[in-house]
């Protein structure tokens, strides 16, 4: 996946590169080139792709908070635990 974005941004700067030293081009030209060319589509492309990572470590975020909650419950049950201490035998 890197690897077709280095060389997308390779090749993008070349062109910017061309359209900065051409005697009709700009510096501005190679600016939007650069950046509507280049920086733009490849944010996109990278978003899209990076998706099935993001819900994998969102699903592992999610399953490791469940099991940190269900092993937190002393009885395994998810319900309160009784008192801890016994009550205070009064004598009378």
């Amino acid at each position: 996946m890197y690897l077709v974005a280095i060389a997308w941004i390779y090749v993008v700067s070349m062109m910017a590169l061309a359209e900065a030293v051409s005697p009709q081009g700009t510096l501005v030209g190679a600016f939007f080139t650069l950046l509507l060319y280049g920086l733009l589509p490849l944010s996109v492309v990278l978003y899209i792709m990076a998706t099935p990572a993001r819900r994998r470590a969102l699903r592992a975020a999610e399953a490791a908070a469940d099991e940190q909650a269900a092993s937190e419950a002393p009885d395994g049950r998810g319900h309160a635990a009784g008192e801890a201490v016994a009550a205070k035998r009064e004598e009378g």
